[in-house]
């Protein structure tokens, strides 16, 4: 089995795997000289060497062929210094040439005959007679490669909706298919501004939770289904995941909240909370209706009542009976003492009329009552 270890790339955080050599003792973040399809690179071993079955080798075992040294090192910051000026000078030459594309990053070879150019477009670009005026410019030879809105997020880097770097432009290696899908499993708002990227797509952390969410939501029913649960027939109204618990609504509109183990019957099941909540509210307010509740009163107050009740009313009425008696009124009878007299209602006047005067009738007043024999 060959001895491998895995080596990153500036600008990607994918490892790449490389063959080691007998004799080369390599460790972690150690700078290496490797040989790729673009020729010797740069690069930093980000996985320890090991053995690896050849197998499980993705693509052709290149080899690492040394350590890099302090001077190329720092002629590999050289250029990276110059990657600058010269994204800007390729933008110039761009809007010079009215392209539809926008230069992101520059990117020079260990060796520096190559210069890399990232763009971003939305359509095709012919870029050919870019390519031969910034091989004048630059001396060396020119590569422009257009890039995905994911990478040019990748590479422009920024902070995400959670408020940390972005995670393609940190440790990502990787962009895996996401699909709206996800975002209805784990009960998302289908918003694009809630569940999109800096780079317009969906987020990428869609993806990390998908399999949890997936499995846990397979042990119950589905939301709105008719079940028969160890309760008798109800209907499951929601399903918290992260709780791991199905909610069932009963047919007499009790709510339970139950695990997957206490659906299935593997587990005994407790009286519904809600239901003991609904008894112990009930004997809390029989308590208050009996305590506020008056009782029997005794025959004695009760008669003391009336008779203080009937002498007020009494009261009342003989002073009016005098006035009456003293007018003259005719056909006036005198009414029994204990009776009490009603009088007619008088009629509200209307809201800004005038007020008219109106001559009583006082033998209307009068009620007629039985004559004493």
């Amino acid at each position: 089995m060959p001895i491998v270890c895995g080596v990153s790339f500036r600008n990607n955080n994918k490892a790449y795997h490389f063959e080691v050599r007998e004799g080369l003792d390599l460790q972690l973040d150690d700078y290496v000289i490797v040989d790729t399809a673009r020729g010797q690179e740069l690069g930093r071993v980000v996985q320890a060497p090991r053995e690896m079955e050849r197998r499980d080798v993705v693509g052709e075992l290149k080899p690492v062929l040394r350590l890099a040294t302090t001077a190329e090192l720092l002629e590999a910051e050289r250029l990276r210094l110059q990657e600058d000026e010269a994204v800007a000078l390729c933008r110039e030459r761009v809007a010079a040439s009215g392209l539809p594309m926008k230069v992101v990053s520059g990117e020079y070879s260990f060796d520096g005959s190559h210069l890399t150019f990232y763009f971003a477009s939305e359509e095709r670009v012919d870029f050919r007679n870019l390519v031969r005026d910034l091989a004048r410019v630059f001396k060396t030879r020119i590569e422009l490669r257009q890039l995905g809105v994911r990478d040019e997020a990748r590479l422009v880097g920024g902070i995400g909706k959670c408020g940390r770097p972005l995670c393609c432009a940190t440790w990502l290696d990787s962009f895996a298919p996401v699909s709206i899908r996800m975002a209805k499993q784990q009960n998302l708002p289908l918003s694009p501004n809630e569940i999109s990227g800096l780079c317009g797509r969906l987020l990428c952390c869609l993806n990390y939770e998908y399999d949890y969410y997936k499995e846990v939501a397979g042990r119950f029913p589905k939301v709105g289904k008719i079940v028969d649960s160890p309760l008798g027939p109800a209907r499951v109204t929601y399903v918290s995941v992260l709780r791991e618990k199905v909610e069932l609504l009963l047919e007499d509109g009790t709510r339970v909240e139950m695990t997957a183990e206490q659906y299935r019957g593997d587990e005994p099941l407790e009286a519904p909370e809600p239901e003991r909540k609904s008894l112990q509210l009930a004997e809390t307010l029989n308590h208050i209706g009996s305590t506020s509740r008056p009782g029997p009163q005794s025959a004695p107050d009760r008669r003391g009542r009336e008779a203080s009740s009937a002498g007020g009313s009494d009261g009342a009425q003989q002073p009016q009976q005098r006035r009456r008696n003293d007018q003259g009124v005719s056909g006036a009878q005198t009414q029994p003492q204990g009776e009490a007299t009603e009088r007619p209602r008088r009629r509200r006047r209307p809201s800004g009329g005038r007020r008219r005067s109106r001559r009583r009738n006082t033998s209307s007043d009068a009620v007629d009552t039985p004559q004493a024999d």
